[in-house]
Parts: structure tokens; sequence; C-alpha cells
């Protein structure tokens, strides 16, 4: 038997996952090799019989103990799961014959012949970029995006106005035709889905002119979104139901909005906290002094000390980034950066150095410490 891949591997998942997450990770990888959603596409195809045959031994708690001890050997013929016992028949596994051997020679699983079972719309992700403003204090933004719906002109019949939708009478409505093929281990009757409807069970005599007997249509729709304030970079907006529809009843997606946020040229975030360097005057920091800091709500005045030292932040509450849907803001951190005057005058220099040499040990505290240590 050739080597087949694990099937926890198939469905992505580690053994330790419970049974629902077992499902919710079927649902997910059944949806995403779906024959619908990839017509055509033959590896589509086998990834999605492969993705059947996992989820019934993992989602069947016997069949997954014999697994998680033997592997695939416990369904091979005379398999050490039975302990070499010898085979009796698929039906030793509890495994549907019609789902196995359909799905090994080309006829499709249960999933693909139940083509009227409710389909879910996929989600929709539109990406937005907004200014640094207009994350803090929220926007609204004009989205175009293509969206597949309802036709209007059949109401998702398919079937054109005044036409009916007709039973099938190859599979009398059903879907599925029963069907015999001869295998190694005998003749084998399988389900198959039934060629003339597709599986659908109906026939359409004059599909809509509109969209060509689908049922659906893509329009292209213009939407106005309310960007909330307070939202990040990366962050999303989902919009229930506001994705493609879904097929015969099935529940449609979401849009999803994924915001990007330009970065500022002063600001850096941090969560809901703000930092930025302030740049501030020898003098400024030696004497102390009333300064200017940025805000986003506008400049302020803040009084530093005297003595500050570049490096020294300060804190300035509540003027940060409001959270989302809440009206509790973060703090800005205000780191000041002395610098260092530079183009002196003849004049000036010489003022500096006199004022060098009035200065003593105790005017550099850092300085003389600094030197101490390392002598010692």
């Amino acid at each position: 038997m050739a080597d087949k891949q694990d099937y926890y591997e198939t469905l992505g998942i580690n053994k330790s996952a419970s049974a629902d997450e077992i499902k919710k990770a079927y649902r997910q990888m059944a949806k995403k090799y779906h024959p619908d959603m990839n017509p055509g596409d033959k590896n589509a195809e086998q990834k999605f019989k492969e993705v059947n045959e996992a989820y019934a031994v993992l989602s069947d708690a016997d069949k997954k103990a014999k697994y998680d001890q033997f592997g695939h050997a416990a369904f091979e013929q005379g398999g050490a799961g039975y302990g070499g016992g010898g085979f009796s028949g698929f039906g030793d596994f509890g495994f549907d014959v019609g789902d196995i051997f359909s799905s090994f020679f080309g006829g499709g699983t249960r999933s693909n012949q139940r083509a009227n079972a409710p389909v879910d719309g996929d989600d929709i992700v539109v990406r937005i970029v907004i200014d640094f403003e207009e994350a803090a204090f929220g926007c609204k933004k004009e989205i175009s995006f293509a969206r597949i719906q309802k036709c209007g002109e059949c109401s998702g019949s398919g079937a054109e106005k005044g036409s009916g939708v007709e039973k099938c009478s190859k599979c009398s409505g059903t879907g599925t035709v029963r069907v015999q093929q001869r295998t190694a281990f005998g003749v084998m009757q399988s389900t198959r889905s039934c060629p003339d409807c597709s599986g659908t069970g109906k026939i359409i005599k004059k599909p809509c002119s509109n969209c060509k007997g689908k049922g659906l249509i893509k329009i292209n729709k213009k939407l106005e979104v309310t960007i909330p304030a307070g939202i990040d970079d990366g962050q999303r907006i989902a919009l229930r139901s506001q994705g493609n529809e879904g097929k015969n009843g099935g529940y449609p997606g979401d849009l999803i909005i994924q915001v990007s946020v330009r970065p500022h040229q002063i600001f850096e975030r941090d969560g809901n906290d703000l930092y930025c360097d302030v740049p501030i005057t020898f003098a400024e920091a030696a004497l102390g002094a009333s300064i200017k800091i940025p805000t986003l709500d506008g400049e302020i005045e803040y009084k530093i000390p005297e003595g500050t030292q570049t490096g020294t932040i300060f804190t300035i509450k509540q003027k940060g980034i409001v959270s989302l849907n809440s009206k509790n803001k973060g703090n800005l951190y205000v780191k000041a950066v002395v610098e260092t005057p530079r183009n002196l005058t003849k004049e000036q220099k010489e003022i500096l150095r006199s004022f060098a040499e009035s200065c003593n040990e105790k005017n550099f505290t850092k300085k003389t410490g600094f030197f101490k240590r390392f002598r010692k």
C-alpha cells in the first residue's frame, strides 16, 4: 500500500485535538477543497477525498483509538489493529462501502453527492490603508468590492422567469444514482452524483439569461464603513453576513476589513500608549524650563526640572490612544533628548569655556562617579 499522509496532518491538527477541534478543522478543509469551489481542479478533488477519509476515522472514537495505536495498518487486510486475525470486509470498521469505494474509483464522496446541501458563502477580505490620526480618532471610509449574491431576475432559482425547475427523471430528484463496478474485491455497488443534474436533483429547462442558470451573480458594491477610534495596524473589522451569499440556503460569509495604519512622523505606538522624543536645549536641561510637548490633540506646555538628563522619560497621563470600544486612554511617554549646540561663534565658545572652568565635580556627579568606579 502506498504511503499515506497522517490523518492528523491531513486535517492540520495535532493528536491532542478535541472532537470539536477535529470537526472544526474538517469543515475548514472540506470547504477549502470542495469541488464546487475548485471546478476542474484534480488536486483539490484528491485533497477533498483525503480530508473526508481522515475525518471518517478521527471523528469516530473507536476508529480513532485504533488509528492512534496502529496507524493506517489498523485498516489494512490482516492489520495489526485486529491481531492479524484476517479480514472480513469494510463492515468490520464501520465504514460506508459506498463512501470508501466511490472515493477510490472516482465517484466522489458523500459530501459532493449532496449538491443540494446548504453551502455557506465565502468571506470577502478588503484591505484599506488609513492615517495614524484616523486610527486614533476613528473615521469613515468608502470601500469597493465584488460580491456574489442571489440573482434578482430568477430569485436564485437559476430558471428564466415563467419557466420552472423540474425534478430530474434519472435520479428521481435525489441527486444520486447507484452504480456497480468490478474491483479486486468483487462487484461493488456505490452511490454517485447524478450525471444528468450534477447532483442537484433538478433540471432547469430554460436557464436564466442573467445568471446563466447559476442562481448567483457577481456585482460590484460600494459601502461606507465606520473605522472605530483606537484601531491598530493589522487589526480587522468583521461585518457579519456582508460577504458572498451561500448556496441552497447556506449562510452568507462576512466582509472582513483588514486595516493597515501609516506610521507617524513623530509618535510610535505600543498598544494604547504613545512614545516620542522631544529635543531640548542644554540651557533648558540645566536650568529647567517650560517646554512644548506634541500630542495628538495639539501642543501642551510641560515643565521639566533643572538638571534634566538626556534620556529622561516624562509621563503625560491620558494623552495616548483610546481603547477600542471604551473611553480609556493610554499615556504619552516623552523622552528628553538634550541637543548639543553646533556652529558656535567665537564669543559663544569663550563663554562656554568660562562656564566649563567654573564647574566642578559637584556639577557632574555621573561623570565623577563613573571614573571613580573605573579606578577601583
